[in-house]
């Protein structure tokens, strides 16, 4: 399989957005920054409240200060 579609295939299946919850201070960037509301705030913590709806941009886990979120592809 050419690595052109190994990428296709990774990204197909569905990803799994992890939010280490004694990491997140609740500050809502990586909520703000997901282009499809994956996440939502939930009082002072983050919430997966739309899991199929990731398309693995990795916003979320790029833009968060405190490292509180991981996004598992496989």
């Amino acid at each position: 399989m050419s690595s052109s579609k190994n990428e296709t295939a990774k990204k197909s299946g569905v990803a799994r957005v992890e939010v280490i919850e004694r990491y997140c201070k609740g500050c809502s960037i990586c909520a703000e920054f997901c282009p499809t509301n994956v996440l939502e705030m939930d009082a002072f913590l983050v919430k997966v409240v739309r899991p199929e709806a990731c398309i693995k941009c990795m916003q979320c886990e790029l833009r968060c200060p405190d490292f509180a979120i991981k996004v598992h592809t496989d």
